[in-house]
Order: C-alpha cells, then structure tokens, then sequence
C-alpha cells in the first residue's frame, strides 16, 4: 500500500527532523519545506499530499498566508503548530479552515495521534450517502449538495454539519461537539463552534436555518417540515 504524503513546513530544521522522524516511524513519508513560499511551490506541485503539518511564524511567507492561498484550491487536513497560545490565533486559524492547533512545546506522540485522526476521517471510509430536507450529504466524497446544487465547505465544516445531520432533532451540547468534531484531546473554547456554525449556515443559505441555537447549551438541527 502507497504510503500517505505529509508535508512538514517549518523554519527549524531541528522541528522538522523530530516531526519527520515520529512521522516515518508511523509509516508517512514526510516532505519538508522551511518556509512558506517553498512550501507553496511543494504543494501546487505536488497533488499527492494528504496533509500539512504548518508552522506559523516562517520567513518569506508566514503560516497564515500559506494556510489562505492553500484554501482558496484545496480542503487538504492542515495542522497548525505554532509557538504562540494566543487565543486570538486560534481562532484565526479555524476561521481560516486550519483542522487542528498544537501549541509548541508538544508531545510529538500527541501530534502523530492527530495526525491518524485527521486522516481516518478525510479516508472516505465512510461511504453513506444521507439525504435530507433537501441536503445530500456524501461522505465518501467529502461533497455537499443543496437542492441538487453543490457548495463548497471547509474539511471541518463538512464535519460539523456531517455530525449535526447524524444528530437530527438532538440537542447538543457546545463540549460534546467539540469532543466528537475536533477530537477529545482538543482544548478550545466554544466560540471555535460558533464561528463554524456561522460559516455553514451561510453557505447553506436558507438551509441554514436547520441549525437551531440552543441558548447556554449549543446547538440542534431541526428540518422544518
């Protein structure tokens, strides 16, 4: 079996080699970049990667613009890694489409654990079609349609409103969406949700309108009859 492409960007070389090599143990093969304009021109010249692990601060171009031009073409997994715990970054990364945060220093163990986490749920090895309310939801190919009509979400947008369709007419709670969409080791607060929830019910138009507020709990989705 072809081993999964990880591309690792990062202006220490020293990170690098320790995320490389945890990597390569769990049977990745690993492409570096230590800046962002490299790690640009690796990425559009190279369709094979299945994930970005991204630091932030890079010479060149720095890990949020990498992380803008990237989506503007592609939902592949991005996990950020950055030495600052700025919750005003966090956010900013989720709202730019980032998967997962890791704030340095970190457990590379933790970091390979994210990594498999992120790639079983972006495998297609749920293949389910779901279909409701005007809503197909195909898993296995991570696509969208409403009234017939595709429309492009974020990879964790399409998680969210995956679970929110599982989840039809239950109330759910801010922690427990975090627990199952961003994985239970994720320590965020709940306005990484809400800022989510804004973007999808944007894109759904007025579909968007299946996802009820929940005040001082979270969230339901409710198709109007």
């Amino acid at each position: 079996m072809e081993k999964l492409k990880i591309l690792v960007v990062d202006d220490e070389s020293r990170m690098r080699k320790l995320v490389k090599d945890f990597l390569v143990r769990n049977d990745y093969e690993v492409i570096e970049a230590e800046d962002g304009e490299q790690a640009l021109d690796i990425f559009f010249s190279n369709k094979g990667i299945a994930l970005i692990i991204l630091d932030i601060m890079m010479p060149k171009v720095d890990g949020w613009q990498v992380c803008r031009e990237i989506r503007q073409y592609s939902d592949v997994p991005i996990i950020m890694l950055t030495a600052k715990g700025d919750e005003k970054d966090e956010l900013l990364g989720f709202e730019l489409g980032v998967d997962e945060y890791i704030s340095k220093p970190f457990s590379p163990k933790i970091l390979v654990a994210r990594v498999e986490a992120v790639l079983r749920r972006t495998a297609g090895i749920d293949d389910e079609v779901i279909e409701v309310g005007g809503i197909t939801l195909d898993k296995a190919a991570h696509q969208v349609k409403i009234d017939g009509v595709p429309i492009e979400l974020s990879f964790k947008e399409f998680e969210l409103l995956s679970y929110f369709v599982k989840n039809k007419g239950v109330a759910l709670s801010r922690e427990k969406i975090l627990n199952n969409v961003w994985n239970y080791d994720y320590f965020g607060d709940a306005r990484t949700i809400d800022t989510h929830v804004k973007k999808l019910r944007s894109k759904m138009g007025d579909k968007g309108s299946y996802i009820k507020t929940i005040w001082g709990l979270g969230y339901k989705f409710e198709v109007d009859e």
